[in-house]
């Protein structure tokens, strides 16, 4: 059974290095951060990956997600804070300036028509669209395909 105080503190890193530098840290840098092992650091990240805390790429230790935030690039940049930011989908687009507590701009690419969008993020308000987003899939249903939703 994992220590969930480190097992807390581990998640708040990861998602504080993904606000201070727009990406996943690797679990070296956790490992060296925590004063732990490699594997220890390993272990709290699958166990993390477990609860849904965060999404590994399949069979690897690496972040793919720390939701609202992206490990790779996506048509989903959030330009916030003077860096740009990868969000998953339309909604982490917009979930990035709520966890940042900032105004963003954000350039997305429609999958329907493959235009590109902007849309401004004031004061916790899109504040120039009157866009809509389209979920296919159900909240609870995210997880059977969580790369594809």
């Amino acid at each position: 059974m994992t220590n969930d105080t480190l097992l807390w503190e581990t998640r708040a890193f990861v998602y504080g290095h993904f606000a201070d530098t727009t990406h996943a840290p690797s679990v070296d840098e956790t490992a060296h951060h925590f004063n732990i092992n490699v594997e220890e650091a390993g272990e709290l990240y699958k166990e993390l990956h477990n609860r849904h805390s965060f999404f590994l790429e399949p069979e690897t230790l690496t972040i793919r997600m720390a939701n609202p935030f992206s490990g790779i690039p996506t048509d989903f940049k959030v330009h916030a804070n003077g860096k740009t930011y990868f969000a998953n989908c339309a909604w982490d687009m917009l979930g990035i300036p709520a966890a940042l507590h900032c105004d963003a701009v954000i350039e997305a690419i429609c999958t329907e028509s493959n235009e590109t969008v902007q849309l401004e993020i004031r004061d916790g308000k899109v504040t120039n669209s009157e866009l809509l987003v389209h979920f296919p899939l159900p909240f609870a249903r995210w997880y059977d395909d969580l790369v594809f939703t």
